[in-house]
């Protein structure tokens, strides 16, 4: 386009000598509005070009994004459920069982210790308070036992759901332990008991059978 008007303006300049100067400016302007309107256009075309590279990004990290927080979402609710390797795990039973054992042998327990006229009031009392407390830190760990095989309870892994099973079983196991090493010495006090109850009651006997 430049080209045809210098042509133009060679061959006017020909034609009508006396016209060129008064035309030059016009032309020259017109030249560089041309120019700065291809310019324009050019800058309306980066700019939509970039308003499109912009919305494009941000689409694809929208998309991204929730694409991860589906991802993450997904994760935390199969977190909720419990497997079946949770649930057929042995020591859960195990904990069961302890939990059974544990009642029954504490009152058998007790029906004995305080029967047995070896124990005064106040050490009954305390037989009881003790067994009333096992009884009750083996009930919370049943609760806890409960919240971790029941599923949408507690977000966590199989791993740590059989980690707090163990750790349960271990609590478990170490209250039946300590409740049996607490009745075999408490036996054994009733036992030296009877025994010193049994030796005055043949001394009185002995003495009154000599008088």
């Amino acid at each position: 386009m430049k080209k045809l008007l210098i042509i133009g303006i060679v061959f006017t300049g020909l034609l009508f000598p006396s016209q060129i100067t008064a035309q030059k400016q016009e032309i020259q302007q017109l030249i560089l509005n041309i120019e700065k309107l291809a310019q324009f256009k050019q800058i309306l075309k980066d700019m939509k070009k970039g308003y499109e590279i912009l919305s494009g990004g941000y689409n694809t990290v929208k998309d991204l994004s929730e694409g991860n927080f589906s991802l993450h979402e997904t994760f935390l609710d199969a977190l909720m459920q419990v497997s079946p390797t949770v649930k057929n795990y042995s020591r859960i039973g195990d904990i069961v069982n302890y939990q059974v054992m544990l009642v029954k042998e504490y009152k058998s327990a007790f029906g004995r210790f305080r029967d047995s006229k070896n124990f005064n009031a106040e050490e009954i009392a305390y037989l009881e308070r003790v067994y009333d407390n096992l009884f009750k830190q083996s009930l919370r760990n049943l609760d806890e036992l409960t919240s971790v095989i029941t599923a949408n309870k507690m977000r966590m892994s199989d791993d740590e759901r059989l980690a707090s099973i163990d750790k349960i079983y271990a609590d478990m196991q170490d209250k039946l332990l300590f409740l049996r090493n607490f009745n075999n010495n408490t036996a054994v006090l009733a036992l030296q008991r009877a025994k010193e109850r049994n030796d005055v009651t043949a001394m009185r006997s002995i003495y009154k059978f000599n008088n």
